[in-house]
């Protein structure tokens, strides 16, 4: 299995936002999920050689979500993790942000581009 620097820290986000959940409490799970969320961030970030100097999931999202070479689908989930909470604590739309650190993980850092057609013909 492929695994970045931040992968163990990673995972431990993830577990604690699925048990958080699992014990009802929705708000630790989303604040798991962002810190997960921001672990994979900051670590596309490196690979592509940006600046990752600042810890915070929010701010690695937010300068993620910024670049003009992300995906439109990968814009909108990064804008799930920056939304903020309603006035009951809610989040304003219908979405898992623990499903979708998982999937944002999937996309970022394991996604292979299309084979070139170029990479099968001896040269």
């Amino acid at each position: 299995m492929n695994q970045f620097p931040g992968y163990d820290q990673y995972q431990l986000e993830l577990q604690m936002a699925r048990s958080a959940r699992a014990a009802g409490n929705e708000g630790k799970a989303r604040v798991c999920a962002r810190r997960a969320a921001g672990i994979v961030a900051g670590e596309y970030l490196k690979q592509r050689g940006f600046p990752v100097s600042d810890p915070s999931a929010y701010t690695r999202l937010k300068y993620l979500h910024s670049l003009p070479d992300i995906s439109e689908e990968i814009r909108q989930v990064t804008a799930h993790f920056l939304l903020r909470v309603n006035e009951d604590q809610y989040l304003p739309l219908p979405v898992d942000l623990v499903a979708e650190a998982s999937w944002l993980e999937k996309q970022l850092l394991f996604h292979k581009p299309p084979y070139d057609s170029d990479d099968f013909v001896d040269k």
